[in-house]
This record gives C-alpha cells, sequence and structure tokens, in this order.
C-alpha cells in the first residue's frame, strides 16, 4: 500500500516538473526585476531599521552619561 502511494507520489511530481516550461526572455527580465525589486526593499527596511536601533542606543548611551 505505501509502495503505490510513493509512486503515485513521484509520478505526480515528475509531470509537474514535466510541465514546466522555460520562460520568455521577456517574461524572465520581468521576474528578476520584480525578485530585485522585492530584495532592494527587504535591504532598505533593513537599513532603515539598523540606523533606527543604532540611534536609539545612541540617545540612550547619552542619557546614561549626562545622568
Amino acid at each position: 500500500m505505501l509502495l503505490v502511494f510513493q509512486r503515485k507520489y513521484i509520478d505526480m511530481l515528475i509531470k509537474e516538473i514535466a510541465t514546466i516550461k522555460p520562460l520568455a526572455p521577456q517574461q524572465a527580465r520581468i521576474n528578476s526585476l520584480k525578485l530585485q525589486k522585492d530584495n532592494v526593499s527587504k535591504q532598505l527596511k533593513a537599513e532603515r531599521d539598523r540606523q533606527k536601533i543604532a540611534k536609539a542606543q545612541q540617545t540612550i548611551a547619552s542619557v546614561k552619561s549626562s545622568s
């Protein structure tokens, strides 16, 4: 029973892989640009967060040293 299920599952995966067609160059470029945009957005958010944390740490340090 388990072997039959595994065989059907493997066949299903092979069919899914076989039906994936390569993208047209224009579509591949669009997908690449979308990924780049998403990655840059994540990097920008991370940098802004890093700067906010650094500023907060600097403020805390200045408050501690002045008291």
